[in-house]
């Protein structure tokens, strides 16, 4: 037996947040029974019903994937263009979806599931996971204008959070450099923007690390399922980052 609320996160519906907002609306029914209290508990064989649709209860699954270039984040794409869900489709029963997003031409780790609670532990703000990126940019950076990363610099939806900066080779005959960015936050096109404020525009980026998780072993195209280690200790350094920045 499980809480409702856990239920319907794990099915990928919405959050658990979300769920427990929908039980307190009337929106759940178990069984044909309306459900408003957020403790019920269901078993396996429970018809539950969220906004009169019936939930597919399937096994929580958890994979690691090497996203390529020319990949929209999404399970669908209403232009026809290829999807990370596609490379899932042919090879697992379950109906999975990325966790936070990566833009087109960037590449690197994202995680693909379908448990809506831990997509929501791993991208709500306050968790603040950290996420490695390695960009090859135009022009090289001043000493300065990295100060400014890591320190936070205001982009036009507000200033982002300090981020750790590393400029890891810089090539002066052809004006490039390639920088090792680290921040916790997802805003849209986060580090192509800060990046382009300090007058180094991204030519080419790759999102190494996510958490802890590394793409050793992947091809651009590949993943691998997570381990349940693996999973136990995403779900702990969130928790544990989260406990971190409250005593700051």
């Amino acid at each position: 037996m499980e809480r409702l609320q856990k239920v319907i996160a794990q099915s990928g519906v919405t959050s658990r947040r979300k769920a427990e907002e929908l039980i307190r609306e009337g929106k759940v029914k178990v069984n044909g029974n309306v459900v408003t209290e957020l403790g019920t508990k269901v078993g396996t064989k429970d018809k539950i019903e969220v906004n009169e649709i019936q939930i597919q209860r399937e096994q929580p699954v958890y994979f690691l994937m090497y996203k390529p270039s020319g990949v929209i984040t999404a399970v669908s794409d209403d232009k026809g263009r290829k999807v990370v869900a596609d490379y899932f489709k042919d090879i697992i029963e379950q109906r999975v979806f990325p966790v936070g997003r990566l833009d087109y031409d960037t590449t690197g780790a994202i995680i693909m599931t379908n448990d809506g609670e831990f997509a929501n532990v791993l991208m709500h703000p306050r968790y603040q996971l950290d996420k490695v990126y390695i960009a090859k940019v135009k022009g090289i950076p001043q000493r300065e204008k990295i100060k400014q990363l890591e320190r936070g610099i205001r982009l036009e939806d507000g200033m982002t959070a300090p981020a750790k900066v590393k400029v890891t080779s810089i090539d002066k005959k052809k004006g490039t450099a390639i920088i090792e960015l680290t921040i916790h936050e997802g805003k849209n096109r986060q580090v192509k923007r800060m990046l382009e404020a300090i007058g180094t525009p991204v030519m080419k980026l790759k999102r190494e690390r996510y958490g802890y998780l590394d793409l050793k072993g992947l091809n651009p195209g590949e993943f691998r399922e997570l381990t349940p280690h693996e999973i136990k200790q995403l779900r702990n350094l969130a928790v544990t980052q989260t406990s971190k920045k409250s005593r700051r």
